[in-house]
């Protein structure tokens, strides 16, 4: 009898969360992964096939690509409508399922917590996030792009709004900031009342969530919130850093008002809650999410493994 392979082809998967995606990917039997992306960090994995080229130049993706039956293309670094339409218009062969990894970031801010996948989307430009503020509304641009190419192909389209992820490989200053400072000694500052809740995704439970969904007919023309209901604040974070270290954390409370006027740069809301919902995707899979916790011991660990190899490299030069 002859064995099904599925044929994956990832766009990115050189950084964090699509690096996590591929090496998770790769633990999984009868499964032929293609990485497409612009070469500037090789995996150099045996088992992962490596294409070097650039999305937004059609006949690089076109050379570059093998022309396969690819039961599914999952898109990590989509983050404006002509990416979408320029990869399902050139990507050589047939493709089954199309998965976008959009964001959170695309909802209203609400008082209706926590967010669901049905909740209002912004209708423009965030000009208060600063060098940011498209990227939310370009995501949701994005995935109305990818509907309707999907609606006019006959492809399967599944898309994925992870909340915050952290994790191994993370190179946004999120949990590091924390890790930075227990490293140096530093106390670290929380706001002193009325502190935000946030809720996150763990990089591996990400990963994790995205493979379940390839060739899942359930998941097929649907949208999923990725994210844990564990709700965190910073108060929480601080009792996590110690329950992972074993030593009592300095703690320095002060205001909104100060943190904003010392530009204190805390990774997470001070002063709005960002909670979501991800019950729809956690009942189709019927997933467990990691405890925060756990996820934050693992990523401490690998934090220090790195610390250490760098140290190592230091002294050898």
């Amino acid at each position: 009898m002859e064995q099904f392979i599925k044929k994956v082809l990832v766009i990115g998967g050189s950084y964090f969360a699509g690096r996590v995606f591929v090496e998770e990917l790769l633990k999984c039997k009868d499964v032929d992964i293609h990485v497409f992306n612009r070469g500037n960090i090789r995996l150099g994995i045996d088992g992962i096939t490596e294409h070097r080229g650039d999305r937004e130049e059609p006949a690089l993706i076109g050379r570059s690509i093998p022309e396969e039956e690819w039961d599914a293309v999952v898109d990590f670094c989509a983050y404006i409508p002509s990416h979408i339409k320029i990869m399902l218009n050139n990507v050589p062969g047939r493709i089954k399922q199309y998965i976008f990894i959009s964001t959170t970031t695309i909802y209203q801010n609400s008082w209706n917590l926590p967010v669901r996948e049905n909740a209002p989307k912004i209708s423009g430009p965030q000009p208060e996030l600063g060098p940011d503020a498209d990227y939310g509304y370009d995501k949701w641009r994005a995935e109305h792009a990818l509907r309707q190419m999907c609606a006019h192909t006959g492809i399967a389209y599944t898309i994925l709004r992870p909340a915050i992820i952290y994790g191994f490989y993370n190179y946004a200053p999120r949990e590091q900031y924390f890790f930075d400072l227990l490293q140096q000694g530093e106390a670290v500052v929380i706001p002193e009342c009325c502190p935000a809740l946030f809720n996150f995704i763990w990089v591996v439970d990400m990963a994790q969530m995205i493979i379940r969904c390839i060739g899942e007919k359930k998941a097929y023309n649907q949208e999923f919130n990725l994210v844990s209901d564990e709700l965190i604040s910073y108060p929480r974070i601080v009792e996590v850093l110690e329950e992972i270290t074993g030593k009592q954390i300095p703690v320095v409370r002060k205001s909104v008002e100060e943190i904003n006027r010392e530009r204190i740069p805390l990774p997470f809301p001070i002063n709005e809650h960002l909670v979501y919902s991800g019950v729809k995707m956690q009942r189709l899979l019927d997933f467990d999410y990691t405890p925060f916790a756990s996820g934050m011991r693992e990523t401490f660990n690998y934090y220090q493994m790195v610390q250490m190899k760098r140290r190592e490299t230091l002294r050898q030069h």
